[in-house]
């Protein structure tokens, strides 16, 4: 344990230092880097915050050079643990007689027992950890949600999924958000098939165009429990919160609106049927922006979108922290000779990571270049040795071609096309002034494209 622990830390000096150890590197350069590494704070190897000084990054820099990678090992400690065994195999038999005890209330336990002599709180919490008695014991998710409606736009999303219509000899999904508070599908998207990757495609549109909310309500299918969904989640610094298993409570809003869409919109699609998934999308957008978004809700007395943006627009993520949230990751133990191993593919990452788990994280569509991080931070790209398989194996195709259907006037299509209109009449072309001179008739292709 004590080995394995001065290994922890010895990887967290080479990580910080790695970049400024470069011999590459001229004295204002590793001067600056130095600086900057110095001035913010790190996660340290117990996962704790802590900030290194420069005089400490000059001396781990020193020792790396004159004595390798075994010089950033702290000294082995001597002398006996300062915690008593006993009271720590105390606090262990305490936890698993009652599972629901918490590391605070077991040293309360303990210091009534001992008169005072107990371990903190915290460090039964970190033996607990090691032992695998960290967790609570039933294992369900905390209750949530006793309101009705939430006080603001963005304070809770809740998600589900619906069961849709069969397009081109396709099942079809709808996975969809709806904001608590303004009752706005805030994330929508069809897909077919019903997994993570078409999750994500509804909640990724939704955040870039409504924002991020502070909590998303979801139940217990496969998609809404994959690490992935919580690893975005985590990016976003959005609370991930599920339903108890059997008990539904709290998703009747979207519930509603499922029964809305199967009243309103999939029995006019049943009637005139569509040709592919994308069009099924296209006049789905059209009648959620244009109808559903529009009219007055009977429970809140506003139009869904009204209300939605009445405390005004939302601050959007950035481009760059969405592609970091959407970004699958699997951790894998680096080998003796130091590669690992992801989906059939070989990777060769440092040496320095031989014997110790890495996080691998990577777009699910390009397993070329895998990005290798120790404890949060960048450790380099993997480089492939054997690469078998290019994409996730479960980022696999999302449309099927169908064949082409008859088509008429209905009334989706009426609706999509007040949706293009209401779309266009927000930048009146007809109205700005012509430009001098004989262009000659370029066919509109100077026309910028209305973005929805």
């Amino acid at each position: 344990m004590e080995d394995e622990h001065r290994r922890e830390i010895g990887l967290f000096r080479y990580a910080l230092i790695r970049e400024a150890a470069d011999a590459g590197l001229t004295r204002r350069e590793r001067g600056a880097l130095v600086r900057q590494l110095a001035a913010r704070d790190h996660v340290g190897p117990d996962g704790r915050r802590v900030r290194v000084s420069r005089p400490t990054l000059d001396r781990w820099i020193r020792a790396w050079r004159a004595g390798g990678w075994p010089a950033l090992l702290p000294p082995r400690r001597r002398g006996v643990p300062r915690t008593d065994p006993e009271l720590l195999a105390l606090a262990e038999l305490l936890k698993r007689e009652q599972p629901k005890r918490t590391g605070a209330h077991i040293a309360e336990i303990l210091d009534a027992h001992t008169g005072g002599s107990a371990p903190s709180a915290r460090t039964i919490q970190r033996h607990l950890a090691r032992v695998g008695l960290h967790r609570a014991g039933d294992g369900r998710p905390a209750r949530a949600y006793g309101r009705f409606e939430a006080d603001a736009p963005n304070d809770l999303w809740t998600g589900d999924a619906l069961h849709g219509p069969t397009v081109a000899r396709r099942k079809t999904y709808l996975f969809a958000f709806i904001d608590d508070h303004s009752r706005a599908l805030v994330g929508y998207r069809w897909g077919l098939a019903e997994d993570t990757l078409r999750l994500e495609a509804a909640l990724r549109a939704g955040l870039a165009t409504r924002g991020v909310p502070k909590v998303v309500y979801v139940d217990n299918g496969s998609a809404f429990v994959s690490r992935q969904l919580a690893r975005a989640c985590a990016v976003l610094g959005v609370r991930l919160t599920h339903s108890p298993p059997g008990e539904p409570a709290g998703r009747g809003k979207i519930e509603r609106v499922f029964a809305t869409v199967r009243g309103q919109f999939l029995v006019e699609v049943a009637a005139r049927g569509v040709a592919d998934l994308a069009e099924l999308n296209r006049l789905f957008s059209a009648w959620v922006e244009g109808v559903y978004h529009r009219r007055v809700h009977r429970e809140t007395g506003q139009a869904p979108l009204e209300r939605f943006l009445a405390e005004g627009p939302p601050a959007l993520p950035g481009p760059g922290l969405l592609r970091e949230a959407f970004l699958w990751s699997d951790v894998r133990r680096v080998s003796k000779t130091a590669t690992v191993a992801l989906h059939g593919n070989s990777y060769e990452v440092d040496a320095a990571l031989v014997g110790v788990s890495v996080e691998l994280v990577f777009d699910p569509f390009d397993l070329f270049h895998p990005e290798v991080r120790y404890h949060g931070r960048p450790m380099g790209l993997a480089v492939p040795q054997v690469l078998a398989r290019r994409v996730h194996p479960a980022a696999v195709a999302g449309e099927v071609a169908g064949e082409p259907i008859r088509t008429g006037i209905d009334y989706l299509t009426l609706v999509d096309a007040a949706h293009d209109e209401a779309t266009r009449r927000r930048i009146s072309y007809t109205d700005l002034p012509e430009p001098d001179g004989d262009d000659g008739d370029d066919g509109g292709a100077g026309v910028p494209a209305v973005t929805r």
